[in-house]
């Protein structure tokens, strides 16, 4: 069809079928831009709000399904409104995205933490692409048996400790180390002190309890209790490596946020997605901090399990 004929068409049309062009697509940038600045108003029943709160970041997927579908309607207030929601979320996400301000100078303690997966056919493998990139503490969760992890980083990490499915693996001494009540009804958390070359480290390894559709309230029990031992703990500096079971821009994260600062958000690059491994979409595990300065962050891509690892460094 010529640029003639496509112009003599739309002169043709009825002057309230072209006021009307384009209006499914500007209710539906409207609607997505609501929804990216007022997710959190979405009431939290049956778990709905945490699920809107954790998809957010993806909504952006629809800025350009609308802009095409304004282009197909050839409407130009229809491009206009796909504007908004555009802005909103660059203003929200575009952040993530920038190259992080920190460097790897000075980094004094590189982390790193990994879901191994119940039934992990191979834990050994998993772990030994993890440290691959020789981090200094290894955390742990869901593991079924330390000993199948062993031959791949006993030599490397002579120091352990464990807690029923949590374990954490040290080049360096570890102090003292003990469980630590999540409100599970079993410990599924440790604390340890670790005698880094700088000075001690409190580490963190955390896998709190499992939100699933309809049911996220003993994940959030487990998120408040944490914050709750957090907030009482005395160590200046301090890590929490883990499976949080939460994305950070879920309403049950902001009892850890108020208290703790986000390696992935200051010294990394994107997302950080980390679950499903294979295709990720949202990202439960975290590296959170206070006391130290993140140098840097990001995410590896390990087999075997239904996790990617999260890695950061800091400096004292």
């Amino acid at each position: 069809m010529t640029e003639q004929m496509v112009d003599e068409r739309a002169a043709g049309e009825p002057a309230g079928r072209r006021g009307r062009r384009g209006i499914v697509v500007v209710t539906c940038a409207v609607l997505l831009t609501a929804l990216l600045l007022g997710h959190r108003a979405v009431p939290n029943v049956q778990g709905l709000g945490s699920l809107v709160d954790s998809v957010t970041p993806l909504l952006g997927l629809g800025v350009p399904l609308l802009g095409l579908a304004a282009l197909l309607r050839r409407s130009r207030r229809a491009l206009l409104a796909v504007l908004l929601p555009a802005l909103v979320w660059a203003g929200l996400f575009g952040r993530a995205w920038l190259p992080p301000a920190a460097g790897a100078d000075g980094t004094a303690v590189r982390v790193a933490s990994q879901n191994l997966r119940a039934g992990n056919p191979d834990p050994a493998a998993t772990v030994g692409a993890l440290a691959g990139d020789a981090p200094d503490l290894i955390g742990l969760q869901e593991v079924d048996d330390d000993q199948r992890v062993a031959p791949a980083l006993a030599g490397r990490y002579p120091h352990r400790t464990s807690v029923s499915t949590v374990a954490l693996w040290s080049r360096w001494p570890i102090r003292e180390a003990h469980g630590v009540d999540t409100g599970l009804g079993w410990d599924r958390a440790l604390r340890a002190v670790v005698a880094a070359p700088p000075g001690d480290l409190t580490v963190y390894v955390v896998h709190l309890g499992s939100a699933r559709a309809g049911h996220t309230a003993t994940r959030d029990e487990t998120v408040t209790a944490l914050a709750r031992t957090v907030r009482a703990d005395p160590a200046e500096r301090l890590v929490v490596l883990g499976d949080l079971n939460t994305a950070t821009t879920d309403r049950a994260f902001t009892p850890l946020t108020r208290l703790l600062g986000d390696a992935q958000a200051e010294a990394g690059q994107g997302f950080g997605f980390t679950w499903p491994a294979q295709v990720p979409l949202t990202r439960p595990d975290h590296v959170l901090y206070r006391g130290l300065t993140p140098t840097t962050a990001g995410v590896v891509h390990t087999p075997d399990t239904d996790h990617r690892a999260v890695t950061a460094g800091f400096r004292w």
